[in-house]
């Protein structure tokens, strides 16, 4: 009995371009919100480690590791909220509880990349050349990181709870016992 199959997975064959949305089977918005999301975890974990360390000779490093970190993720997160706003803008309709629980999941995410573009700013104009993580950064490092949580799960309820953008089967061969897989666009 075959164990694997990626194939399916990866193709692209069958599957209709919706644009900025991604492709039928494979939206854009969800993976690229995985580097944003990773970043701001990692600062905040670094700039505790900073913060603990407090003038230990690596503090530093974690503090620049942090400060890095929060900038790669901010540079991350406009290519998600770009396809985040084209999903919302062509997926949901007004007076929907799925377009109330975007409009909050949109909220939140944009208070993360503010308090993000905050904390780089307070990072860079005031202080760039601490020995460790200061009180102000790790304040809004943490806030955002906090806020990414929620965010992540009003955006999770949108698809699992929803279905949001996402293209079900039905009852489709995949859920049958079988040694072949099926392509997108097969039945």
């Amino acid at each position: 009995m075959r164990k694997f199959a990626f194939r399916p997975s990866l193709t692209m064959q069958g599957r209709t371009f919706k644009g900025l949305r991604g492709w039928a089977g494979k939206p854009l918005h969800p993976p690229l919100t995985d580097v944003p999301v990773g970043a701001y975890i990692l600062a905040a974990g670094f700039d505790v480690i900073s913060a603990v360390g407090h003038n230990e000779e690596w503090s530093r490093d974690f503090y620049r590791a942090a400060s890095f970190a929060l900038i790669g993720g901010a540079a991350a997160s406009v290519l998600a909220a770009v396809t985040g706003f084209w999903d919302w803008l062509k997926s949901t309709e007004k007076g929907t509880q799925v377009r109330r629980t975007a409009n909050a999941h949109a909220w939140t995410m944009v208070v993360v990349t503010v308090l993000v573009l905050a904390g780089i700013a307070v990072r860079i104009a005031g202080y760039w050349g601490e020995s460790s993580t200061p009180g102000l950064p790790l304040a809004l490092t943490l806030a955002a990181t906090a806020l990414t949580f929620l965010g992540g799960t009003i955006g999770g309820s949108l698809v699992y709870d929803y279905g949001f953008n996402v293209e079900t089967a039905g009852d489709h061969p995949v859920w049958h016992p079988s040694e072949t897989d099926v392509l997108p666009g097969q039945k």
